[in-house]
Order: C-alpha cells, then sequence, then structure tokens
C-alpha cells in the first residue's frame, strides 16, 4: 500500500520481497560514499538489513525508508525515508536513487511527496537534512525543498562532520 503518489512515482514501505533492490542500493558506489557502508554483501544480509533497520523503525516510530517505484514499469528506483536519531532533536529525511535515474526530476519529486505524508500524517513540526560536506547535490535539493543551511554537526559512531540543513514543514 503506497504512503504517496505523485505523477510518476509510487512510494511505499519496504519488505523482504525488496531485498535484492537493497543489495544494489546498498552496495551502489554513491551510496557507500555520501550514506556509507551498511556491510550488505548478500541477500540474507539484505534481509537482515531490512528486519533489523527498516522493519524495526517502522514497528517503532511507525515511519522509517520507503521504496521508490515508477507507475509506468514499477521498477524500484530508490529511496526516501524519514529517521529518527539518538544524536539529532528531529527526524530526518534522506534520500537516494539509482544512478541511471539521477537528474530526472525523481528525487525531488519523490522528497516533496515524503515531506508532505511527514506534515501530513506523521505531524511533524520540524524535519532536518544531513548531508556530507561534498554533497552539493542533495544540499541543493533541500534548498530547493525548503530546508535552510543551520551549521555543520559531528555525528556518531565517528564523528563524522556533516552538514545540517532545517525545514518546518
Amino acid at each position: 500500500m503506497p504512503i504517496a503518489d505523485t505523477a510518476r512515482l509510487s512510494i511505499r514501505r519496504i519488505t523482504l520481497d525488496d531485498a535484492a533492490f537493497l543489495l544494489k542500493m546498498l552496495n551502489e558506489p554513491s551510496w557507500i560514499a555520501n550514506i556509507g557502508d551498511r556491510g550488505v554483501r548478500t541477500l540474507a544480509d539484505a534481509e537482515r538489513y531490512i528486519e533489523a533497520r527498516i522493519l524495526h523503525s517502522y514497528r517503532t516510530a511507525g515511519f522509517g525508508m520507503y521504496l521508490l517505484a515508477t507507475k509506468s514499469q514499477g521498477q524500484a528506483i530508490g529511496v526516501c525515508g524519514f529517521f529518527k536519531r539518538e544524536a539529532l532533536p528531529d527526524v530526518d529525511i534522506g534520500f537516494a536513487l539509482l544512478p541511471e535515474f539521477w537528474s530526472q526530476g525523481y528525487a525531488l519529486e519523490a522528497a516533496a511527496a515524503v515531506m508532505a505524508y511527514g506534515k501530513q500524517a506523521l505531524a511533524f513540526a520540524r524535519v532536518l537534512g544531513i548531508t556530507t560536506p561534498g554533497n552539493q547535490r542533495s544540499g541543493q535539493l533541500l534548498e530547493k525543498l525548503g530546508f535552510r543551511y543551520e551549521r555543520l554537526v559531528q555525528m556518531p559512531p565517528d564523528n563524522e562532520t556533516l552538514k545540517l540543513y532545517a525545514c518546518t514543514p
């Protein structure tokens, strides 16, 4: 069941049936460089990741990462969703697409729909976004969504320096 639909995308909760796609997504060089290596190398690893991180978040927080699929072919192209990290005072939004779907407006389309869902269905008063300092494309997308850069933050566990953006949807 979709949490949102856009002109070109269906956005829904991830299930264990999405393990093959998540395996591919989590091992994209752009994911590893900008988000981090999650150590997911096999289909079984992907299933464990979905259970421990994504389904757990749905159960405990009521939200999480969602799958983006094209309406035209039902093809999974990326993920977008909300996270609640202990090191941040509010939820943050995250997004990633397979490289072949970059620069086509999908990330903005998906993130805008997920933000609307966060405001309407989840009643978020404030949403954060974090990016690596060199990830200008994600920073620009956050700004298009109405986020404003606030400051640099140190994120555990390795005290990585990230740029913090905030938005009141």
